[in-house]
């Protein structure tokens, strides 16, 4: 007899599947009685929430901007996951990116537009690449922790950038002014990274969708760094999924020393993970850069120009299952409690400090059902292996 009547395959990978999902629900949940115990409305809170994230083509269009860098950093951070590493340095990556991207967008303002704006993209992977490499290099072959290096990394980037900002970078502007501002010249206007909206408007009306007195999407802030972003995703699926070299990257994260023992070099594999992971990274704050922020601002240090994406971009990492696919609507529920956050803010009047505890709520809950999820595996594999040893028995047995 089964040791479990109810124990059904199916049954179990749907509830492993809604365990994100339910997390969410919990932490809103709880969220809502902290809201309560500050004498707000919790419902009027969540509504505000919804219409500051989606409520509008303005706050949709936001709400994806916002969550491009989560994605890209994201899905670099399933690439190094898979790899068996851990990369906390998306803040410094990104900040490589942005670095140099702005670098070249300043010295070349005459050059093609289509040329600086792919150059500058290019050259904000490999900066984070690089950054991300020397953390896989010293983890691969001089057994550095890698959480440690990349987080003091983090810092060298961000006094690199304030340093930077604030001497060879500066806005000429500012120079000889009695308080500069940290911060570079903008980006000529042309540098700037193209906006979608037009298309989707064009695409509305052609479906027939737009009416008249609409909104537009085209008065919107939505660029085609969402797109690349969308793209990225899942070119990294086909890669760790579909490829001989996702599939070394992912069996040099379960066993290195099988691994090693197959004849795979663990070490490359493990600098090659942090490389592609911070090479993302660095993307990402090229894209932030040419179609955000236009310009570098050493005032607030890291996070005046990540605005923490480079660790929100792990949360969502982990909330989409470490899946690049998985990955975009996490980003996107992030984005969303991000952009819908300002809104429920004003909406009920409570301190901005809320919006980051819910946030940790869900990290929090997320993480936790991640953990939920695997003992519920390890408990099916005893359970099947028990009862595989209770077969055998009952036929050795006979009837």
């Amino acid at each position: 007899m089964p040791l479990n009547l109810f124990h059904s395959p199916r049954l179990d990978r749907a509830i492993d599947a809604l365990m994100p999902l339910i997390a969410v629900v919990l932490a809103l949940l709880l969220g809502g009685v902290m809201i309560a115990l500050m004498d707000a409305d919790p419902l009027t809170a969540y509504r505000a929430l919804w219409d500051g994230a989606f409520g509008s083509k303005n706050t949709v269009a936001d709400t994806l901007v916002k969550a491009t860098p989560l994605l890209l950093v994201g899905i670099g951070i399933c690439i190094s996951f898979r790899g068996g590493v851990v990369n906390i340095g998306g803040e410094g990556q990104m900040i490589a990116g942005g670095l140099v991207a702005v670098a070249i967008g300043l010295k070349y303002k005459e050059a093609d537009p289509t040329t600086v704006i792919i150059t500058c993209l290019v050259a904000s992977f490999a900066a984070g690449a690089i950054w991300g490499g020397i953390a896989g290099v010293l983890k691969a072959y001089f057994n550095v922790n890698e959480i440690l290096s990349t987080i003091m990394l983090n810092q060298i980037a961000t006094f690199g950038m304030m340093y930077l900002v604030r001497s060879e970078f500066i806005d000429p502007r500012q120079k000889g002014a009695a308080a500069p501002i940290p911060e570079t010249e903008r980006l000529p206007r042309q540098f700037d990274l193209p906006r979608i909206g037009g298309t989707l408007d064009d695409i509305y009306r052609w479906l027939g969708l737009s009416g008249e007195g609409s909104a537009q999407w085209g008065t919107t802030l939505l660029h085609n760094g969402i797109v690349i972003a969308l793209v990225l995703a899942l070119v990294v699926y086909v890669l760790l999924w579909r490829t001989t070299v996702g599939y070394r990257i992912r069996a040099v994260g379960k066993n290195p020393r099988a691994s090693r023992y197959a004849g795979i070099p663990v070490r490359r594999y493990v600098v090659l993970s942090l490389v592609l992971s911070g090479g993302f990274a660095g993307l990402a704050g090229g894209i932030q850069l040419l179609g955000v922020r236009h310009r570098m601002n050493a005032e607030g240090g890291a996070i005046a120009f990540t605005g923490n994406a480079g660790f929100n971009g792990i949360v969502a990492a982990l909330f989409g299952g470490l899946h690049p696919l998985g990955t975009i609507p996490a980003s996107i529920l992030f984005g969303a409690l991000l952009v819908g956050g300002n809104k429920l803010q004003r909406a009920v009047q409570v301190p901005s400090a809320l919006i980051t505890a819910l946030i940790g709520l869900v990290i929090v809950f997320v993480v936790s059902s991640d953990i939920f999820v695997r003992r519920r595996s390890r408990r099916r594999v005893a359970i099947s292996a028990a009862e595989t040893v209770t077969e055998a028995a009952e036929v050795r047995a006979g009837p």
